[in-house]
């Protein structure tokens, strides 16, 4: 699959449903992703900017 295209995927999911924090495993669940695939979108829209990292260790939106 396509970093970029998953990336898409990903971002609209969180503009659909403020507010949601996932753990990395409940991403790669949500997602259908290995492992290394859902690591390197989660890092990707980190360093964009788009997602960011709790202190609980779970992504949400930058924004939120």
């Amino acid at each position: 699959m396509d970093l970029e295209v998953i990336a898409r995927r990903v971002r609209a999911e969180f503009r659909e449903m403020p507010g949601l924090r996932l753990t990395p495993a409940q991403a790669r669940r949500l997602w259908g992703l290995e492992v290394d695939m859902c690591r390197a979108v989660i890092d990707a829209l980190v360093a964009a900017d788009f997602l960011r990292w709790t202190t609980a260790g779970a992504i949400t939106r930058a924004e939120s």
